[in-house]
């Protein structure tokens, strides 16, 4: 096995490569100038309240950390988990929370950088934003394949393969550490979100249609929370939310092939590393792709997405044809099955890409459609947004769907008997290492993503500073590219979430296998209930994943299964009405700030006096970091809760309901939020009476509403589904110990 074990070496080289390119980006755009004196006393103030609200999270962050490290510590002392979890999850949340920093810190730096290379050029303000973008893709990568390579070489030095399957305990371990990942992103999507939609509901419907002045407009107090909040939300929560995904579908997958290949110890090897491997040449296309992005001056919206789609699909065609050749060269069974499934992950992937971007983008009909619906005011704007949404939702689940059954399907080449024990496992190692397809190209579509904050707050700090007409008017077609691509990519977050949950599902069971191994070896007569028997730890180590449905009775005649569907598919809309609720608390105190200022502050409309922006950031860092909480906490807790009640079978039933109704949810409240945001676009661009217009009020309330549905509830809900499997994986051993059925 040492070629097998030289190439994994190939895995923490790309994690190096990834990180290389990153600085080179970021000390490619601090070369670029920032402006004027005000231009950098704009990006200043933004970069002061961005990192004032990362540091006051992530204290709050560390404590929720610092506790259930302490829980799993107790739950190793009880032989309920192995020691190495407290650890893996910290070094989870802690890397996740790293690329989040990084990425806001680069684009707080980045966007009066954009603003200025604008006034030279189109071009020239697309390629220091789009590759300002690239330093969050690549450092999310980057870091994601160094703890996966660290925590591999630790746990393959110091874990005894004579008690246990090695590899079966190395990546069941490893997958914990994915639990830190999805906390630290929940927490960073919904404080973010909470962050970033209550400062923009309020400069919104304040500066905007109550006072009628532009978007950005210095006088408008609102204005630069709605910046930091760009920063805050959509980037360092983005970034740590892709982060989870990205590291969880190459673990979930690495924890499946080693159930797949159990009987064969250098098959279970290479299945084990087939996902990294793909992953780490992903990287290096993905900066292949990078440097292909540029455009030229005149652009219009097309082009600009041509461009874009260029890098990724050049980068997507490479990593597909990698794939075959790669899993040759390792020899893996049935590599031209697997292969398969791979390029069934990253068709999926394009696919829903270009549903969210015909559904939101002003190019083509659906969003003009809602723009048209202003003419008869707000009420219609959001009956037609809302509409949109729920039609939008057919694509990805057809989509989703087919990748599922094309995957499984690949993986085996065997219709007549997929669900059959030797070759269901199989399977499931297909749907996985589909995910890490859609997934292998990150680097660059997170980089079209990290562009759209920049983008938006280079159009800011334009307005701001006063730069000529013709310099805003190329930021707002770079700002209108990003809400487009940061629609995209939220498809392509939402699409990559649905895989890799149903992998992290299936990698659930091998959990209860080693949770009841671990059970029975600590009994007196060396046995462990399995549902309604008892077996021995020979028995439970060759039990099937069929066998374990069986023991459990995990059918839909069972009530328990049903009780935890719908358990599940309420937490979907529990969750989003806590976070909608609490988008609107906070934006009710930024509304009252805002208005008071207009009122209280003689001169501001004249421009003779400055707003207080300070009181602004502090009114939505607190309303962020207070009411970000309750729901995060409850993301953890109502896995646990349904274990100990429910048992296994209530908790499978659990993340199926989470897992299909948050779906789906999450696609309608993203495209239903960015076609009301582009409608908005598409007004101020000229169209139906342009700006100050009726027409173009009524876009914005639909904005408004819009606004916490595609950037706080359903990202949200993208890292609620991952992190009710993980919380799930990490607790199996509570739950099989203790549970009333």
């Amino acid at each position: 096995m040492l070629m097998e074990n030289n190439i994994f070496y190939l895995v923490p080289v790309a994690s190096l490569i990834a990180l290389g390119f990153a600085y080179y980006f970021f000390k490619q755009m601090m070369a670029e100038s920032e402006g004027t004196d005000i231009m950098r006393k704009i990006a200043l103030h933004v970069r002061k309240g961005a990192m004032a609200y990362l540091k006051q999270q992530y204290k709050v962050v560390t404590m929720v950390f610092v506790v259930l490290a302490l829980i799993f510590a107790i739950m190793a002392y009880f032989n309920l988990q192995n020691a190495w979890v407290p650890f893996a999850f910290l070094t989870g949340g802690f890397f996740s929370g790293l690329a989040g920093f990084f990425g806001m810190k680069t684009a707080t730096y980045a966007s009066a950088r954009t603003a200025y290379a604008a006034q030279e050029s189109l071009n020239k303000g697309l390629k220091v934003a789009f590759r300002s973008g690239a330093v969050m893709g690549l450092t999310v990568v980057g870091l994601a394949l160094l703890d996966i390579s660290v925590w591999y070489l630790i746990l393959d030095y110091f874990v005894d393969g004579a008690e246990h399957n090695k590899l079966i305990y190395i990546t069941t371990t490893m997958l914990t550490f994915g639990m830190g990942a999805s906390t630290q992103a929940l927490f960073a999507r919904v404080g973010g979100g909470i962050y970033t939609k209550a400062a923009d509901v309020g400069a919104d419907l304040v500066g905007k249609v109550e006072a009628g002045i532009p978007e950005d407009d210095p006088r408008n107090p609102a204005t630069i929370a709605d910046n930091v909040g760009d920063n805050v939300g959509d980037v360092a929560g983005m970034g740590a939310d892709l982060y989870e995904s990205y590291a969880g579908s190459i673990l979930a997958t690495a924890a499946l092939g080693a159930s797949a290949f159990l009987a064969n110890e250098t098959m279970q090897l290479k299945a084990v590393f087939a996902p990294m491997i793909i992953a780490a040449v992903g990287v290096v296309l993905s900066i292949i792709g990078i440097f292909m992005v540029k455009t030229k001056e005149g652009a219009k919206m097309k082009d600009l997405l041509g461009s874009l789609g260029l890098g990724v699909n050049v980068s997507s065609a490479l990593i597909a044809v990698s794939t075959f050749v790669i899993l040759w060269a390792l020899g893996i069974q049935n590599w031209i099955g697997i292969s398969f499934s791979v390029i069934v992950g990253l068709i999926a992937g394009i696919i829903i890409g270009q549903a969210t971007e015909y559904y939101t983008s002003q190019s083509y009909s659906p969003t003009k459609k809602v723009a048209e619906s202003s003419q008869t005011g707000p009420a219609t704007v959001i009956i037609s947004g809302l509409g949109l949404g729920m039609i939008s939702t057919a694509i990805p689940v057809v989509t989703i769907a087919f990748a599922i059954v094309l995957a499984f399907m690949a993986a085996q080449f065997d219709v007549q008997t997929m669900t059959y024990t030797a070759n269901l496992s199989l399977g499931l190692y297909g749907i996985g290492i589909a995910a890490v397809g859609m997934l292998s190209t990150l680097g660059i579509t997170l980089a079209t993503d990290a562009y759209g904050p920049i983008a938006d707050n280079a159009g800011g700090n334009a307005e701001m500073s006063g730069l000529p007409k013709e310099v805003r008017q190329r930021t707002d077609a770079l700002d209108a590219l990003g809400n487009t691509t940061a629609a995209t990519g939220k498809g392509f977050a939402i699409g990559s979430a649905a895989l890799t949950a149903l992998a992290l599902l299936a990698s659930y069971i091998e959990e209860i296998k080693i949770a009841l191994e671990r059970i029975a070896h600590s009994s007196a007569d060396g046995l462990a209930r399995v549902g309604t028997q008892l077996l021995s730890v020979e028995q439970i180590k060759i039990a099937s994943f069929n066998d374990f449905m069986e023991y459990y009775n995990v059918t839909l005649m069972n009530p328990i299964v049903l009780v935890g569907i719908f358990i599940g598919a309420m937490m979907a809309f529990v969750f989003c009405g806590l976070t909608m609720n609490a988008v609107g608390r906070a934006a009710q105190s930024m509304v009252a700030e805002v208005r008071r200022q207009f009122r209280e502050i003689v001169g501001i409309m004249e421009g003779k006096a400055e707003p207080d922006y300070a009181r602004c950031v502090a009114i939505s860092t607190k309303g962020a970091q207070r009411e970000m909480l309750f729901p995060s906490i409850l993301a953890i807790v109502v896995p646990v809760i349904t274990g100990v009640i429910l048992g296994v079978a209530g908790v499978l039933g659990l993340l199926i309901g989470g897992l299909s109704t948050g779906f789906v949810l999450a696609v309608f409240m993203a495209n239903a939020g960015g076609a009301w945001d582009n409608a908005k676009k598409y007004i101020e661009e000229g169209n139906f009476g342009g700006k100050g217009s009726d027409n173009h009020k009524a876009t914005v309330v639909g904005d408004t509403v819009g606004d916490p549905f595609k950037d706080t509830s359903g990202p949200s809900l993208n890292i609620l589904i991952k992190l009710m499997s993980m919380v799930a994986i990490v607790m199996a051993g509570l739950t099989v110990a203790i549970s009333l059925f």
